[in-house]
């Protein structure tokens, strides 16, 4: 049997993308307690991300939406990697306030910033060790917040990820 590479390239990228969500689980949490929240989106749905991209940029007219809602189009499948916001009782003042009490619901808490960070860089290395092209874009995550794609979650990022002979999410 003869299997080429262009015929079963999706189905490769959708499993490289099933192993960036293992590996951004598996990433350290801060007090070990595990906030986030990750999916995999391909197809249609990657179409609806797109359209909501659009409507975000006709609201702001920030180019980068525009730019990259017709860039996804081009991915196989993309990550998605978010945080439910719970300041974990560390009173680290990271976020600018002394105390978790004090900070605000609208800031979100540092640890689970960093918490997102971690994520997402182990779940990139996975795609980098497999060769597979991808970007972390905040841009897709904001319309993926706006969906509420992940339910009760905050601090978005999207990675989509594609296998051609050039990474479409560079050199735009």
């Amino acid at each position: 049997m003869i299997i080429d590479e262009r015929s079963s390239r999706r189905e490769r990228v959708i499993e490289v993308g099933r192993r960036m969500l293992t590996a951004a689980r598996t990433a350290p949490k801060g007090k070990g307690v595990d906030i986030l929240e990750c999916a995999l989106v391909e197809g249609d749905d990657i179409e609806r991300l797109s359209a909501v991209m659009k409507q975000l940029h006709a609201e702001t007219g920030r180019g980068v939406y525009a730019r990259d809602s017709e860039n996804i189009m081009k991915a196989d499948c993309i990550v998605v990697i978010a945080t439910r916001d719970m300041p974990l009782g560390l009173n680290c003042a990271h976020c600018g306030f002394a105390t978790c009490e004090d900070k605000p619901a609208a800031v979100p808490c540092a640890i689970n910033s960093v918490d997102v960070g971690i994520a997402i860089g182990s779940a990139v290395a996975t795609a980098a060790d497999c060769r597979v092209d991808c970007r972390v874009m905040f841009s897709v995550g904001m319309a993926a917040e706006r969906m509420n794609l992940l339910e009760g979650c905050r601090q978005y990022f999207c990675i989509p990820l594609s296998a051609g002979a050039k990474n479409p999410f560079f050199d735009r």
